[in-house]
Order: structure tokens, then C-alpha cells, then sequence
């Protein structure tokens, strides 16, 4: 992540296609970015141009093609033609855009991708000047602040999540919060799609789970640190679902960003006293092609901006499409300051996740700052839920020690049993 330009202009970087020489589609971008239109209008002066106008800063032609990556609707190109590829690097004054997010993505990620001179076209970066530090609120816990709240230091947050995914009575839910709870996990969440349906609402989900989590607390004198979901397409009923978690002792809320919004997003984080823990779901369908939509580069720096403390990342050999190239990106990017330390994201690395590529998440980020969270890696674990934990713990210990896991595994039972279950799993599956 580069250093934020000058106060004056965003940055942005784009993978582009084209049927037309790279050096054309880049200033057919610039000016989609700016004041005019297909015509000369009254008013267009050269002072107004001037001054509103992206500029092209660079153009790197990379390959070609035949076959377009895009459709073209009823505007085809001849059949056959050149593709250029290309990385293109735009900058929009922020006369144009200003700070507010709503506007800065109509300019940078609107128009532009229904350009029919562009058969391809992703935004892989936004270099954003100090202006929007001082415009939006970023996280209020971040790493740090999540560390503190669950007193877990030089080591991952072992976390998990609820199962089955929906259809749990709030009673149920406790019931398997006080196992994973006693078992000794770090953190349990919702799941994406438990949200607030008539069979356990946040209000009945919340007084069931936090009466567990106190009372296994008292008797261990470890808390843990429950992400209830309380999404919602209401701002107002975010607020008031926040307040039911911190009014009951509660000390996080987890959010679907995609679907809340930056604007929801951000009229929560006004608001909020606890972590925002912010589910990507949804993520892929602004991803997945390589030719259209935003690379996390681009994404997770919205996000932080506009308050969330922790996002997910997926994980190594996760059971989605990311590649592990990917997943480490994501988790590099989540922890290198935008403008300040203060404002690192705790990357939440999930996803068919279970002891056995937790050494491997280690040896390619070299960090310990990410939670690592398993769902049927804990609960599925054939000595139970403690057992899972257990088996996580060892093989931390296993890749501090520099270890394989399966000479680690022949002294310890629990990580012996993981990867005898879940060994075998195909990352597909």
C-alpha cells in the first residue's frame, strides 16, 4: 500500500481491455471521469475543464487478445480484432469527487465500467490523499483494540462460528456458545445469513448467549467475545440492535457490509461502542472476474475508513475459488497502515478452515495478527469442541517450534485426530 499522494488528488489504478491502443482507452476513461460529455455544452469553459478533469499519469500496455473478455452488447467490435491490455493510472482532482465515498465511486467505479470502448475494466487500487482521514471516522478498535478486549496477545484469536447456520433457537445457540465458550475459544460469531428471523431474534439470541458467556466467564475468568449479526436495511434498527448487545454486556456486532452499505456502514461506526465486525459476503460478485469490479486492494481501504475493526479474508486452501496468493494479499493489506497504525484491520482468515493450514498461514504472511476461525475445524473435531481447540493451540505451537504437524501430532492426541479427520479434505469440498 503506497504512501498517500498529496492532498489534492485521488489516485487510481486500473486493469483495462480495450479494442483500441491502450494510450486511446486511457483517455477515453479520463474523460468519462470528468465535466463534459459526448458534446461541448454551454458553460464548459477551459477553466472549468481544467480544474475538473482527470488526467491520464501513466499507461503499462501488457498483452493482447482476441477474444474479447466482456460483451459488447449490440455494439460489437469486427470480429477478430487486436485487445489491448493494459494498466492504466488516472487522477481525479478531489474538486471532482471531494471525500464522501457516495461520490468518489460514481466517478472512479460508475460510468467507466460501461464504457463500450472497454471490453474489460477493474479498479486494482485507490491511493487516497490525507483529506479522507480527517472526512471519515476509520476503525475504533482495530487490531489493537480487539486484543485488548479479549486479552489475547502474540498469538492468533482461535474463533468459530455457529453451526448448523440457521434454525437454532436462541437457547440452542447458547447451549453450543457455553461448549465453545468452556472449550476456551477466543471468539464466536453469527452466522451471515442469522440475522434476525421470528425464531431468534438479536433481543431473544442476545439475553440467551450473554447469560452463558457471563456465567462461564465467572468460572474461568475468560470472556468470550461473541460478533452478534445485526443487519438490517434500517439504519435506525442497526442502532437500536447495537444497543440490545451493549446493554446486555455484549462487546462486538458483526454487519454484512456488501448489503448494509457504506453509508450504513458508517452511520453505524458514528454511533458504536463496540468492534464492527465486518462480514464480506457477497464479495465474489464484485471480484471473481478478473476484468470487471475491484480488487481487495481497493475494497478494504473503503471499509476501514468508513469504521469497521475486523474483515474477512477467506484462508489457505479455502473451501471457496480465492487463491492463497490472494488470501495473503488481503491479510497484507488489512495490516499495513492507510494513514496511521491505528487504523490496521484485523483480518479474519475462515472459510473450511481447521488446524492443519494454520502453520502455513503463519509461514506466508509471518504474522500473528489475524483471527482464525473455524466452524466444523472446532465443532467437527472427533474429540469435540474442546478437542478442536485444543488442536489449534497445538498447531500454533507446532509452527512457532518450526515442527511438521505430524511429528507435533505424535505426543499430542487432539492434533493427531484432526488430521486424521480432516487431513484427507479437498479444498473443493
Amino acid at each position: 500500500m503506497s504512501g498517500a499522494p498529496p492532498d489534492d488528488a485521488i489516485r487510481c489504478t486500473y486493469y483495462v481491455e480495450s479494442p483500441f491502443p491502450p494510450d486511446k482507452a486511457a483517455s477515453v476513461m479520463a474523460a468519462t471521469l470528468s465535466a463534459g460529455t459526448f458534446t461541448k455544452v454551454p458553460g464548459e469553459t477551459e477553466a472549468l475543464t481544467r480544474r475538473f478533469s482527470a488526467t491520464v499519469e501513466s499507461v503499462c500496455p501488457l498483452d493482447t487478445t482476441t477474444r474479447p473478455a466482456l460483451p459488447y452488447g449490440n455494439t460489437p467490435p469486427t470480429d477478430g480484432a487486436p485487445h489491448y491490455r493494459a494498466e492504466v493510472r488516472l487522477r481525479v482532482p478531489l474538486d471532482v469527487t471531494g471525500t464522501d465515498f457516495a461520490t468518489v465511486l460514481a466517478v472512479v467505479a460508475g460510468g467507466v465500467t460501461e464504457l463500450k470502448e472497454l471490453s474489460g475494466v477493474r479498479l486494482m487500487d485507490l491511493d487516497l490523499p490525507h483529506a479522507f482521514a480527517h472526512a471519515h471516522p476509520g476503525p475504533q478498535f482495530g487490531v489493537e483494540g480487539t486484543r485488548r478486549l479479549t486479552n489475547v496477545y502474540n498469538r492468533p484469536l482461535m474463533a468459530s462460528i455457529i453451526k448448523p447456520n440457521v434454525g437454532l433457537t436462541p437457547e440452542q445457540t447458547a447451549a453450543i456458545v457455553r461448549t465453545l465458550a468452556e472449550a476456551g475459544v477466543d471468539f464466536v460469531k453469527d452466522d451471515e445469513k442469522m440475522t434476525s428471523p421470528p425464531y431468534s431474534t438479536v433481543a431473544a439470541r442476545v439475553q440467551a448467549v450473554m447469560a452463558v458467556i457471563h456465567d462461564v466467564a465467572a468460572r474461568t475468568g475468560k470472556q468470550t467475545l461473541y460478533a452478534f449479526n445485526i443487519s438490517a436495511d434500517d439504519p435506525d434498527t442497526l442502532v437500536r440492535h447495537h444497543d440490545t448487545v451493549l446493554k446486555a454486556g455484549g462487546a462486538c456486532v458483526m454487519v454484512n457490509i456488501n448489503h448494509i452499505g457504506y453509508a450504513g456502514v458508517k452511520f453505524l461506526r458514528k454511533h458504536s461502542q463496540l468492534p464492527i465486525h465486518a462480514h464480506r459476503n457477497g464479495w465474489g460478485a464484485l471480484t471473481r472476474s478478473p476484468f470487471l469490479g475491484m480488487s481487495f486492494n481497493a475494497y478494504n481501504k473503503i471499509w476501514r475508513l468508513v469504521g469497521v475493526d475486523h474483515l474477512h479474508v477467506n484462508g489457505i486452501r479455502n473451501k471457496y475459488w480465492e487463491s492463497d496468493e490472494s488470501v495473503v494479499n488481503a491479510i497484507g493489506q488489512c495490516l499495513t497502515p492507510l494513514f496511521s497504525p491505528a487504523d490496521r484491520l484485523l483480518p479474519v482468515v475462515g472459510s473450511g478452515m481447521w488446524a492443519g493450514q494454520l502453520p502455513d498461514t503463519y509461514r506466508l504472511t509471518q504474522t500473528t495478527d489475524f483471527m482464525y476461525i473455524c466452524g466444523g475445524g472446532i465443532q467437527g473435531h472427533p474429540g469435540g469442541p474442546g478437542a478442536g481447540v485444543k488442536s489449534l493451540h497445538q498447531a500454533w505451537e507446532a509452527a512457532m517450534a518450526g515442527i511438521t504437524l505430524d511429528d507435533y501430532a505424535a505426543t499430542h492426541p487432539e492434533l493427531r485426530q484432526a488430521l486424521e479427520r480432516f487431513g484427507q479434505r479437498k479444498a473443493a469440498s
